[in-house]
């Protein structure tokens, strides 16, 4: 496993990994995760084999800002527009419809994926260099603690990965709030850092 530092060469070094196929270690405005190609089937099956979890768990995404996901996705129902343009870039997921290019094996078998526009400049700045959002499921073994630390990666996950994108300690806190808006109305998935109360008034008629 190569370490490197989080700014321009090494997330260039990252980019270029991602689009090999690799795995890459990044931060994130909560805690360390998986990046990886999410349309790629070999890549996410790796995801799966370093973590040591399961296939029919759902893989979260992050996007480099609403646009991007509005590429890769078409456009998104009114409700979670409005939600994307309140709490993003921020600790709010949204469950979506995958488009038909995506690793089939990303939503688990739930027909949904969850995807946000996180609020730390590395991670955006690596979904930007790779043109396409990016996988950001905790960069832990399955079952085991999620961590904010690098050293911590290194330590657990370090002959498992292919580069550790090294952003220093993570905030941690909360997890994101996930919610679910492809029905005709908004489903509260897991409780997070966005009070379900604001969401709701966000967009109250969904």
């Amino acid at each position: 496993m190569r370490r490197v530092v989080a700014d321009t060469a090494g997330i260039d070094a990252a980019a270029a990994i991602i689009r090999a196929g690799g795995i890459v270690a990044i931060p994130t405005d909560t805690l360390y995760g998986l990046a990886a190609d999410p349309f790629s089937s070999a890549a996410v099956a790796r995801i799966f084999d370093v973590k040591g979890r399961t296939a029919e768990r759902a893989l979260p995404l992050i996007a480099a800002d609403l646009a991007q996901i509005v590429v890769a996705f078409g456009p998104l129902p009114a409700a979670a527009q409005r939600l994307a343009e309140a709490f993003w870039p921020g600790p709010l997921t949204l469950l979506l419809r995958p488009p038909t290019s995506l690793a089939m094996e990303v939503t688990g078998g739930t027909g949904r994926v969850g995807i946000r526009v996180p609020a730390h400049d590395a991670a955006r700045a690596l979904c930007r260099a790779c043109a396409m959002p990016l996988s950001a499921t905790s960069a832990n073994i399955s079952n085991q603690p999620a961590t904010n630390n690098p050293d911590e990666v290194a330590r657990t996950l370090g002959a498992r990965i292919d580069l550790l994108l090294d952003g220093g300690k993570t905030p941690g806190g909360p997890p994101s709030t996930i919610v679910d808006v492809t029905g005709s109305a908004l489903r509260l998935v897991r409780p997070g850092a966005v009070e379900w109360d604001e969401v709701l008034a966000c967009a109250p008629h969904a």
